[in-house]
């Protein structure tokens, strides 16, 4: 199958439950001629709610749009995919994603000459204090990934804070807005400084904050680099790292024993010594910002001073709370 374009897909993700107010806010966007401009447009509805889109709005009247819905997980698949987009020859694909699947599925799915733009979360905020308490990971699924997450329906008596902490908890980058059952609109502006100073030139890492600085510091590495950094950690190492190199980091939860994941950063130690795996450890190394292998592209290389034994955290297993 010929791929007619040379660029990459823009790919518009948007997220959510059922109920969430996506199909709304799709609604009002498509009708926007600011965003639906005549470009040759695939719609992807991975589950049906109970609003419909009502093309009889859109410019044009949606000729340039080619709706597809995907209710079965065997229909999304890289093959399947490419086909939709290229029988419709889109110029532009929009997700409305299902709520309940994970969106590493869909990840893995997309072809290669899809790119994503921009990845939007909606949630009702009647119901989604119940979702986060009741499907955690589903939450912190959708919120990991979004720019901006929008609470909808939201009433004067409800707690900003409550929702700010949730969002923040999982993603210091998103954007958040509150869309108030009297039709008024406002954007969270609630600081959250770093429990650590990131102006100082040699940074320490208490071991409660050390998810905090992980997500930070590949969120945006450029910030550090040149830093002086100490925090404890563990070793890994693998016969496929270069010499002198190792893995070093800790386990992190975001949501549940089930994605505890060994987070870690490459070290690079000018010693024919190999450090003892496992064992808890202090580092202080000075951080550059490269391109290795080990990250397929650029990310923070450790150049380690000094490693020492350490005692292990109070909290072996990281959290953002």
């Amino acid at each position: 199958m010929p791929d007619f374009r040379q660029e990459p897909i823009p790919v518009f993700l948007f997220l959510g439950f059922l109920e969430a107010g996506k199909t709304r806010f799709l609604q009002e966007t498509l009708e926007d001629k600011r965003f639906n401009s005549g470009e040759r447009t695939l719609l992807l509805s991975f589950e049906e709610g109970e609003e419909e889109l009502d093309f009889t709005k859109f410019p044009s009247k949606g000729r340039n749009i080619t709706m597809h819905t995907i209710d079965d997980k065997e229909e999304m698949n890289v093959p399947n995919l490419a086909r939709l987009a290229y029988n419709s020859r889109a110029e532009k694909i929009i997700i409305e994603y299902n709520g309940m699947w994970q969106v590493s599925e869909l990840l893995s799915n997309m072809p290669d000459n899809w790119g994503l733009y921009q990845v939007m979360f909606f949630a009702d905020a009647s119901t989604f204090l119940s979702y986060n308490a009741n499907m955690r990971s589903l939450v912190v699924d959708k919120l990991n990934m979004c720019e901006l997450a929008v609470f909808n329906r939201f009433e004067k008596s409800m707690d900003v804070n409550e929702f700010h902490k949730i969002v923040r908890g999982i993603s210091r980058r998103s954007e958040i807005c509150y869309e108030y059952t009297d039709g008024n609109v406002a954007y969270d502006d609630i600081e959250d400084p770093l429990p650590f100073d990131v102006e100082a030139e040699h940074i320490i890492i208490d071991d409660r904050d050390y998810a905090l600085w992980y997500r930070d510091i590949m969120d945006e590495p450029e910030k550090y680099d040149g830093k002086t950094i100490t925090f404890k950690g563990l070793v890994a190492k693998n016969k496929k790292f270069p010499e002198n190199t190792f893995a070093f980091g800790r386990h992190i939860m975001t949501c549940c024993v089930d994605d505890i994941q060994y987070c870690w950063a490459v070290a690079v130690w000018d010693r024919n010594v190999v450090p003892e795996p496992k064992k808890w450890q202090k580092i202080t190394a000075k951080i550059s910002v490269q391109k290795h292998k080990l990250y397929r592209g650029a990310g923070p290389v450790l150049y380690v001073s000094a490693l020492e034994p350490a005692e292990a955290p109070v909290q072996e297993v990281a959290t953002f709370y």
